[in-house]
């Protein structure tokens, strides 16, 4: 099997965070090429430039970049967390899932590291990472969540 190119990142950050935020009234909009998926996901389509394949043998290399914008928002515009343009690096050190923390795109923080050692291939051709969240991300999500805290699983589209 030839090296194939990730086409798509499908995320859902954490699941019991959405359900927070909609329990709590409040509103989760995805667009700018972001899509809500059936299960209350996002999926982010990788921009022409991205450079993330999996190899023959599995393996990720480059880095993946994704077009997209999820906004969530409660309590009066209290909480209000934005999630644009993932990028995932794979380097020596392993993989990493940064965002823009806001639609104006000006700064990206550390979101989740992603288990590179567990990642499984689905019957559907989609790679599975499990996923954890960095001191970053605890900021970025309000700090309900310490580090190291499990997230939903990143899923990686491939190409044909």
């Amino acid at each position: 099997m030839a090296a194939q190119t990730v086409k798509t990142l499908t995320w859902g950050v954490k699941q019991s965070f959405r359900a927070y935020v909609e329990g709590a009234g409040g509103t989760i909009e995805a667009g700018a090429g972001a899509q809500r998926t059936a299960d209350g996901g996002f999926t982010f389509d990788a921009a022409p430039d991205s450079s993330l394949t999996v190899d023959a043998d599995g393996k990720l290399t480059g880095r993946g970049l994704f077009l997209g914008e999820v906004q969530f928002a409660a309590h009066g515009g209290m909480l209000k967390v934005a999630l644009v343009d993932p990028i995932l690096e794979i380097t020596d050190a392993g993989a990493l899932l940064t965002v823009a923390d806001h639609v104006s795109r000006t700064y990206r923080l550390e979101a989740a590291r992603l288990d590179l050692g567990v990642a499984n291939t689905e019957p559907s051709g989609e790679v599975v990472l499990p996923a954890a969240l960095m001191m970053f991300g605890c900021q970025w999500l309000g700090d309900h969540y310490p580090a190291g805290t499990p997230l939903d699983p990143v899923q990686l589209g491939l190409a044909g």
